[in-house]
């Protein structure tokens, strides 16, 4: 008699999946002057693609994760890597335009390409819970939170050798990346992709959700401010040259990269609450100490610990949202990822103050993430599937 049990489903292109969205948000960053000269527009005009990613990503957040529920994960992530792969299109093509529009069909395709992203992301993480069993869940949302690090922190370096040829090839690739994905990434248990049972909107209106988003936003201030301080201060203090400030960065990325699995182990063995407090006093504290590195060795390793204890944080977040709602974590997952890339939109008020000083700067931001550490150990009534004790 044949087997009745399912084959056991890719979890790569999950993984794959978290690494492309915030690869594909910061990959303008380092490509501005190309970016700008291709459009044939000033550096303010062109800096302006990544708001035109960031907006649309954080607003359709709100609304991504329960519209999953509603429609099937299988039909939403592969609707959301086809309206990536088009959007790509658009930014790639958008050059060859008339003149007067260029700029504005760019940055539609930026837009598209946010949204396109808000209803893969957190669509990704409600699949992992899906197919990983409790016990092994922490090391595969530690694995999956390593690949978002990892594209945060590469994106620049990969945009910066996109743009000594052209940048349009950046986009080309974040194309080509998400028609693969939408073909292979797996739609659900036995291949079921069909919608779910109605989620319900007032579910996510509780305690625990608004504990994960507040804990989200808290870490992400720091992770996103620790790449752009972190580089300032290279080049003001150490006098580094872009391609190695870009290296300093990377050392974000590869740290998460190279801990995730190890925090995700941790996160099972010892309790995902526990652990995510640790990371986000450690998050701040580091952050603090980076604008006090006296040496280019400290900041580098300084800004590997954040790395690795970022990855942790986003272990307990991801972990948090998920228990928050059992009866909508896809809601509940997109609401706390929106809230916590939010936290990416403050990083350049700290600026003022880095011109002040960069320990005040690195400071305030290292207190935001010992903030979270205060939200995170604040009781709060747990859901009935909570195993974060």
């Amino acid at each position: 008699m044949p087997s009745t049990t399912p084959a056991r489903p890719r979890l790569w292109p999950l993984y794959a999946g978290g690494f492309l969205g915030p690869f594909g948000g910061a990959v303008t960053n380092t490509m501005l002057p190309e970016l700008a000269h291709g459009l044939g527009t000033d550096l303010q005009v062109a800096s302006s693609a990544v708001t035109w990613y960031m907006i649309p990503f954080c607003l359709a957040l709100l609304v991504s994760g329960t519209l999953a529920q509603r429609w099937g994960r299988g039909r939403t992530i592969r609707g959301g890597y086809a309206l990536y792969l088009a959007a790509s299109l658009v930014c790639v093509l958008a050059q060859a335009l008339p003149a007067g529009w260029v700029v504005p069909v760019f940055m539609a395709g930026r837009a598209a390409q946010g949204i396109g992203n808000a209803f893969t992301t957190p669509v990704l993480v409600t699949l992992l819970a899906e197919f990983v069993s409790p016990e092994r869940l922490g090391r595969s949302l530690g694995l999956f939170a390593s690949m978002q690090a990892a594209g945060q922190a590469f994106s620049p370096l990969v945009g910066g050798v996109a743009a000594d040829t052209d940048y349009r090839f950046a986009f080309a690739v974040t194309g080509l990346a998400a028609l693969v994905l939408g073909l292979v990434t797996p739609s659900g248990r036995a291949g079921r992709s069909g919608p779910a049972p109605a989620a319900d909107w007032r579910d996510l209106a509780n305690a625990r959700v608004a504990q994960s988003s507040a804990i989200a936003f808290a870490a992400q201030v720091t992770a996103t401010g620790v790449t752009v301080l972190a580089a300032l201060i290279a080049t003001d203090r150490f006098g580094l040259s872009p391609t190695a400030r870009g290296l300093v960065v990377a050392f974000y990325g590869v740290a998460g990269l190279v801990s995730g699995n190890v925090a995700g182990r941790m996160a099972d063995r010892w309790g995902v609450r526990r652990l995510g407090i640790a990371a986000l006093l450690i998050l701040g504290l580091s952050m603090a100490l980076v604008g006090l590195a006296p040496w280019l060795a400290l900041l580098v390793l300084l800004v590997g610990a954040i790395g690795a204890a970022g990855t942790a944080s986003r272990i307990l977040t991801n972990t948090l949202a998920l228990r928050s709602t059992p009866r909508n974590t896809g809601g509940a997952t997109s609401v706390t990822m929106a809230v916590q890339f939010l936290g990416s939109a403050t990083v350049p008020a700290l600026l003022p103050l880095y011109a002040a000083a960069p320990a005040l700067a690195t400071g305030v931001a290292g207190g935001v993430s010992a903030l979270g550490a205060l939200v995170a150990a604040l009781p709060v009534r747990p859901a009935r599937t909570d195993r974060d004790r």
